[in-house]
């Protein structure tokens, strides 16, 4: 059965999934990209970038487990991009260039309509403004029986963890501390339980894979 999962989600040791004062230099906060520095060093995250090389041990497998098995993506606005409010002439079409990552439907969460969005490689982003059990009823269908993976950010976890959508979570927990900015797991009041049913540690992160629990 097809799930709704989310892959390679960094987090620091207090927490925390975003640094403060997010903006376009800063797409995921201050200090935010320590917490990524891992996946950059993989040889699977170095392909994503157009880069040689990478290191090929525990933390590049994991990277590369996101990637297997997913046929649609749901992401909120902040993780596509710093625009605010309406788009009005705004010609931002992402951070990754002409040819995502993805390659598959993309559901981007916004309260401000605009036409969707197809880019070179198979990505097509899709904005909605539906409440999200809608929107992930849309992925499980554009996904054609694969699983839907959930890209973040921060507050978009949240939402489908308080509902209880979530089939599994994977966090990188980064050996930093950012101090402020966005916590993953506050305001879960309600949330279902998740068990740990993976714990792998590498120099750099260690990989933390929960899946919720049965009744």
């Amino acid at each position: 059965m097809a799930k709704l999962r989310v892959d390679n989600f960094s987090i620091s040791l207090d927490g925390y999934g975003a640094g403060p004062d997010q903006n376009v230099d800063d797409p995921l906060g201050v200090g935010g990209t320590r917490l990524h520095e891992w996946v950059f060093a993989t040889r699977g995250g170095r392909r994503m970038i157009g880069e040689d090389g990478g290191d090929t041990g525990v933390d590049d497998r994991f990277f590369a487990r996101g990637f297997e098995g997913v046929g649609a993506t749901i992401m909120g606005r902040n993780m596509f991009g710093p625009i605010r409010g309406d788009w009005g002439d705004s010609d931002w079409n992402g951070w990754w260039g002409d040819t995502p990552p993805y390659h598959h439907p993309v559901f981007v969460l916004t309260h401000h309509a605009r036409p969707s969005l197809t880019m070179a490689g198979g990505t097509t982003f899709h904005f909605v403004d539906d409440p999200i059990e809608q929107v992930l009823e849309r992925a499980f269908d554009a996904a054609n029986g694969e699983d839907v993976r959930l890209g973040g950010g921060v507050s978009t976890i949240r939402q489908y963890l308080r509902a209880g959508l979530i089939d599994e979570l994977h966090v990188a927990i980064v050996p930093t501390l950012l101090g402020t900015g966005e916590r993953l797991f506050d305001d879960l009041d309600g949330a279902p339980g998740y068990e740990c049913v993976e714990l792998v540690s590498s120099p750099a992160v260690a990989h933390v894979r929960l899946a919720r629990s049965l009744p």
